[in-house]
């Protein structure tokens, strides 16, 4: 049976991929002629990180998945805990890129490489995080989780309003994020190469 909160972590975690392979890809790419358009975009994607998987996804995780595993299986307890670590210190995370990125802008190419160093140290953690979500995290929630355990996760799940998920209901305080990111960002999140 398929839940609808599966299918909403997973099109989060599609969306958030997209986001992170685009910023991996500017940062590799680099300002070149357009140093503001690039440090724009790039905040623009780290404030999207930091607004909406930080503090909408991760929390719904924490506070609803997990626990209910956690209940009910003790197949995953130190992988939940290992990833309840993780979703703590996401939200420092993400700032302390946003902080190097403008010391970069403002202190110049001295910074640079300290941004992409921890930029790939990010996404590395990051891809892995999801992937042990999608591959141990979710395949033992179907397995031991009741309906009324899904009814609660579902209901939580729902309201999550991801500006860039093609499923999920978006909140219009997050249209001018969602057009500077699709307008500016490269593929696979943007249309900005075809600019």
């Amino acid at each position: 049976m398929k839940h609808s909160s599966i299918q909403n972590i997973q099109d989060e975690h599609a969306s958030l991929s997209a986001m992170l392979l685009s910023l991996r890809m500017m940062v590799k790419r680099g300002p070149k002629d357009e140093s503001t358009l690039f440090f724009d975009v790039l905040r623009a994607m780290l404030f999207y990180i930091d607004e909406v998987p930080e503090k909408q996804h991760h929390t719904k995780e924490s506070q609803f998945l997990f626990p209910a595993i956690a209940r009910r299986s003790l197949t995953c307890k130190a992988l939940i805990e290992s990833l309840e670590v993780e979703h703590q210190k996401g939200e420092s995370a993400v700032r302390e890129l946003q902080h190097m990125l403008l010391a970069w802008e403002i202190l110049g190419d001295s910074r640079r490489k300290e941004f992409e160093e921890a930029v790939t140290r990010y996404l590395d953690f990051y891809f892995l995080h999801m992937k042990q979500e999608e591959t141990i995290i979710i395949p033992e929630a179907l397995k031991v989780l009741t309906t009324d355990d899904w009814l609660l996760i579902d209901q939580a799940f729902a309201y999550n309003k991801d500006p860039l998920s093609k499923n999920n209901q978006r909140d219009p305080i997050y249209d001018r994020l969602f057009t500077k990111i699709v307008m500016q960002a490269p593929e696979p999140i943007g249309l900005g190469a075809r600019h």
